[in-house]
């Protein structure tokens, strides 16, 4: 997945090969492979609060500092590496350029909910700093 504009970020065609049932679990399961296959590597990113015995809640996941934050910005499910070869004063060296695709099911199309304003937000902060994200139904 090289996407730097947010057009692209936004347009999440479902791959062809995609099963007439497929979920977002699917779409997940298919991201991680590609992103493999391709020599990246991409990590599940929970996100979310639990509460201690004593009522103290503990959040998770990247972006999550507080409730307000996380109504704002919200990171993507899948977090990772993927490797680029730069060129000219880096030939030959790999760079890892940190990846972040929000996984949605197959079929999906972004209607500017809250929510998904809020995982735009993220993946526009991203992309602004040279890294890769979108939203993706399965495909890189």
């Amino acid at each position: 997945m090289v996407t730097f504009n947010l057009c692209d970020a936004i347009d999440a065609p479902t791959p062809d090969y995609a099963p007439g049932n497929a979920k977002e679990s699917w779409a997940q399961d298919n991201i991680r492979l590609l992103m493999s296959n391709n020599d990246g590597v991409g990590w599940r990113n929970n996100v979310g609060v639990a509460f201690r015995a004593d009522g103290v809640p503990v959040r998770y996941g990247l972006a999550n500092e507080s409730k307000q934050m996380n109504s704002k910005l919200k990171s993507s499910d899948i977090i990772g590496i993927t490797p680029v070869v730069i060129t000219p004063e880096h030939i030959g060296k790999k760079l890892g350029v940190f990846t972040s695709i929000e996984v949605k099911a197959p079929g999906w199309k972004f209607k500017g909910s809250p929510r998904e304003n809020a995982q735009l937000a993220w993946i526009s902060l991203v992309i602004s700093m040279g890294g890769m994200a979108g939203f993706s139904t399965g495909a890189l």
